[in-house]
């Protein structure tokens, strides 16, 4: 008897696989019947990952997404490991620096692009290549993708990036049947927001955290949990009509 669930016996790709969402999303996947592959920089926080979900389900590959022949021997390996690629879930992200845009720093400007732009070009490029017709990619936005603060120059200008370039694969990529979409996760109660809204507390001479609880419409930051459920969404059949979208998962932010 073969594997149950939404995603049963997909193979699926997760870049900033050792992070919270990431993470969460592998374990849902795996509980979907999918295998995953992870992937992100610290090959010891992808080791524990695989150890907690099973070898027999997951398997990792250290990456600099931003290296596109690291890249492509991440989905090499994939493929080696357990067959064409369904999904690529383009996770991996970072931070950066706010700062007023006279002192903005020119190299972490560079560094911010490189990974979440260019990290999710190479993963289509790369991994499309090495996918079954009608699969689904999902690229990790956020919800400053849709909108402007001053600051977060190089997150913002990026995160905006990830539609132009989500939606130029998705016109390509229906040929086969295959479908691209963004996520756009509000404030999440994670590590990664935890160091925006440290730099951000000191700007706003304020905490941020309750900064964006009073204007969420939901009134709290969301679970990496919550984000997770909204990947498999986009990842399965359930979603086998949207192609070209962003799907917000914000608790109401841009409303």
């Amino acid at each position: 008897m073969g594997p149950s669930g939404e995603l049963a016996g997909k193979v699926c790709v997760i870049t900033g696989g050792a992070g919270s969402i990431g993470l969460a999303t592998a374990r849902l996947f795996v509980r979907q019947g999918a295998r995953v592959m992870l992937a992100d920089l610290d090959a010891a926080a992808l080791r524990a990952a695989v150890a907690e979900l099973g070898d027999e389900h997951a398997d990792f590959h250290a990456t600099d997404v931003c290296e596109g022949a690291q890249v492509r021997e991440l989905f090499e390996h994939a493929v080696r490991r357990f067959g064409p690629v369904d999904v690529i879930f383009s996770n991996a992200g970072t931070v950066g620096p706010i700062a007023p845009l006279a002192e903005y720093p020119e190299e972490d400007f560079d560094r911010v692009l490189a990974v979440h732009v260019r990290g999710a070009f190479l993963c289509c490029k790369h991994g499309i290549a090495r996918m079954r017709d009608g699969g689904s990619v999902i690229i990790t936005s956020s919800v400053v993708g849709v909108r402007g603060d001053p600051g977060a120059y190089a997150y913002i200008t990026a995160k905006h990036a990830q539609v132009g370039l989500m939606r130029s694969v998705a016109k390509e990529a229906a040929a086969r049947g295959i479908r691209v979409n963004t996520i756009h996760p509000g404030p999440i109660a994670n590590a990664f927001q935890q160091r925006v809204e440290s730099s951000l507390s000191e700007v706003m001479q304020r905490d941020a955290g309750e900064f964006f609880d009073q204007i969420i419409p939901l009134g709290r930051h969301g679970r990496p949990e919550e984000v997770a459920r909204s990947v498999l969404y986009l990842a399965s059949e359930q979603s086998s009509f949207v192609t070209g979208s962003l799907l917000m998962v914000d608790g109401g932010m841009t409303a």
